[in-house]
């Protein structure tokens, strides 16, 4: 038999967090057909490994990449990291079932502009990325805020019952129509008035479809952990599986506590599935918020629409320049986003390797000056993290962007290197693979990554992106 392509003498690691193994790994038709000793096949395209780390694409849990799939399909600062899949929905924000009324509340606006939300059902945002063509896969979320912004005309406060019901009827259509499952952003102002009730009463929704619920926490600051007994609540209520976005330690006061945090995560594992993602850095970034301005760290301005030309200049600096305290400047900024050093690299680490936890990057296409992760996060796990810093061994370190991840999401017959399995896959070398991306200069692709195939589609190599667009939508 003759195959479409062939990978010779690859170090293979599967994303079943098993240490590598050295074959041949032969595709056709999209899937890899053929993992072992294969010398004596044919492809129509053969290439050499030189032992290079062949591992399943990997898929970033946690983006907000809603519309920029659409905008931008070919998708570089993700192709470019290895990435060929990606999660849309995080923190209750959603390009569908979207319909404004005006302008896209904060933090709907980090997903763009008022045109680019005119997706009022699901089925008409998976229609668009089949026309758009990415380079990517996508897998969607609805989120919570998106839902309240359709059916509220007063964000600040909880769901009234009629609104509830219009709420979990749309819930109930997307997933009729392919979503995941149901995201909140409970820490924003526009779902932060949102009652537990009216979460669970969503969360309902998700039973019979056996979907999943994601959280960006109440709070991430002193308050964690009630925040997370609330979301562990939820979950337990709608029996189904619970997702803990970007878990942090945020604020100087709360540095130190991830022991805290990582034990009740274990606590609730014993008896319900939940997890968490994370991304490797010890800044985090999202729109301007007054209640994190703070002299306690650093905060970088990344947007700012009535001030642009302040985008990458720190907070203290704005407010040195105009004569201002920190919080004038930051009303004056608004609306805006921003980059804030507010966590501790020791906590960041351990969260890192806790077994349960994923990585998403969580990074904003949108931002003219973005955190770095948006270009540089799994790299930098691979690099820095695993082989650098010895946090955890590489196999491990691919799981965590692999194998758990499509498990965790129900990503059918991905995220592992099985034959049969779809044939995402990246080609690295561990000796150089890097994160150049960093808080000076965001917008850099790594290094190290020398091959992507998306769905059997060669569609980056050696540095550059070469057309291939073969992205699919990931229905639950």
């Amino acid at each position: 038999m003759r195959y479409d392509t062939l990978i010779r003498n690859a170090h293979v690691i599967d994303g079943s967090n098993a240490p590598a193994y050295r074959a041949d790994v032969a595709v056709s038709g999209g899937r890899i057909e053929r993992i072992g000793d294969l010398r004596d096949a044919r492809a129509t395209t053969e290439i050499d490994a030189g032992g290079r780390v062949l591992a399943p694409g990997f898929i970033d849990v946690h983006t907000h990449d809603d519309t920029v799939v659409i905008r931008q399909p070919q998708m570089l600062p993700k192709l470019s990291q290895g990435v060929t899949t990606v999660i849309v929905g995080n923190c209750g924000i959603s390009a569908s079932p979207v319909t404004l009324r005006g302008e896209p509340p904060d933090p709907m606006n980090l997903l763009g502009p008022r045109g680019a939300f005119v997706y009022p059902r699901l089925r008409d945002y998976r229609a668009a990325l089949e026309v758009a063509r990415p380079a990517v896969n996508v897998a969607a979320l609805v989120g919570h805020t998106a839902l309240r912004s359709n059916h509220m005309d007063d964000l600040q406060r909880t769901a009234s019952p009629s609104e509830i019901r219009g709420m979990r009827q749309q819930l109930r259509e997307s997933l009729d129509e392919g979503a995941l499952g149901l995201s909140t952003g409970l820490a924003y102002a526009s779902a932060f008035n949102a009652d537990t009730d009216e979460v669970l009463q969503l969360a309902a929704e998700l039973t019979a479809f056996g979907a999943l619920y994601t959280t960006h926490l109440r709070s991430e600051f002193e308050p964690v952990l009630v925040a997370m007994d609330e979301a562990f609540l939820i979950g337990r209520q709608a029996q189904v599986p619970v997702i803990i976005s970007h878990l942090k330690c945020a604020g100087a006061g709360n540095w130190g506590r991830s022991p805290q945090l990582l034990a009740a995560l274990e606590q609730a594992a014993k008896t319900h599935a939940v997890g968490c993602d994370c991304y490797p850095y010890a800044a985090s970034s999202s729109t301007l918020d007054l209640k994190q301005v703070t002299d306690a760290f650093r905060i970088t301005i990344t947007w700012s629409t009535p001030h642009p030309s302040m985008s990458g200049r720190d907070l203290q600096e704005i407010a040195g320049l105009w004569g201002v305290s920190l919080i004038d400047a930051a009303k004056r900024l608004q609306p805006a986003g921003a980059v804030y050093y507010g966590m501790d690299e020791r906590d960041v680490r351990r969260i890192l390797a806790h077994p349960l936890s994923m990585i998403g990057s969580d990074g904003l296409p949108d931002d003219p000056f973005p955190h770095p992760r948006l270009w540089g996060a799994f790299p930098r796990v691979l690099g820095h993290f695993s082989r650098d810093a010895g946090l955890f061994p590489l196999h491990t370190a691919v799981h965590k962007m692999t194998g758990l991840s499509a498990r965790r999401f129900g990503l059918k017959e991905r995220g592992e290197l099985r034959e049969g399995y779809w044939a995402d896959l990246v080609l690295f070398d561990p000796e150089r693979v890097r994160d150049v991306a960093d808080f000076s200069y965001p917008q850099q692709a790594a290094e190290g990554i020398d091959g992507v195939w998306v769905n059997g589609v060669l569609s980056y190599q050696q540095g550059r992106a070469n057309g291939g667009r073969a992205g699919v939508f990931l229905p639950r």
